[in-house]
């Protein structure tokens, strides 16, 4: 049985081998010699597709799809993903910032956890974001929510707390702990988290 140390990461998230440390080495002598053109060339041989896996509790839908593949988005995987992370209350759709969704592959690539990641809030039109507002003091009145830039999620079999930590440990946005409601959210604003 593989065992997974105390914060929820697997025994390969830390494996440092010497290809990678090779690889890493090079990288780092690079970047202070080649423009970043050349730069982005490398990223797309090392990170040569990104994968996402949701599960809309709202709707039911399950989605599992390549966003991302050699440096491209892929524009029919962000419509599905556009479309399975609309509004459910009232069926708008809106684009999801790519930053985001890089946001959350680099969050549950951190776990061995094959599981989608539950969405309890993706894009939110500004009448259901006015509605959840009256109800609580806690939603944003300007909320990035409502711009793609924001999602609430769990991680089954993973505790709320630890997806919280590897969202501030990664420093790219905002990131809430909801632990009442069992879920977290995470943003591409401002670094905070509350």
């Amino acid at each position: 049985m593989r065992r997974s140390s105390p914060n929820g990461f697997g025994p390969d998230y830390f494996r440092f081998n010497r290809r990678r440390f090779l690889l890493y080495g090079t990288m780092t002598a690079v970047s202070g010699v080649f423009p970043a053109s050349i730069l982005a060339a490398v990223e797309r041989f090392i990170t040569p597709q990104k994968n996402l896996f949701f599960y809309n509790t709202h709707t039911q839908e399950n989605l599992e799809v390549c966003y991302y593949r050699q440096g491209h988005y892929r524009s029919k995987a962000l419509t599905q993903i556009n479309y399975i992370l609309r509004d459910h209350r009232t069926n708008e759709i809106r684009p999801i910032d790519t930053q985001l969704l890089d946001l959350l592959n680099d969050i549950s690539s951190r776990f061995q956890n094959r599981s989608p990641l539950h969405v309890i809030s993706g894009y939110r039109s500004p009448a259901s974001n006015a509605k959840l507002r009256r109800k609580s003091k806690k939603v944003a009145a300007f909320s990035l929510h409502m711009k793609g830039k924001a999602i609430d999620i769990r991680l089954p079999g993973c505790p709320t707390r630890i997806l919280r930590e590897a969202a501030v440990n990664l420093r790219r946005g905002g990131v809430g702990y909801y632990p009442r409601t069992d879920f977290v959210h995470v943003d591409v604003g401002r670094v905070r988290h509350w």
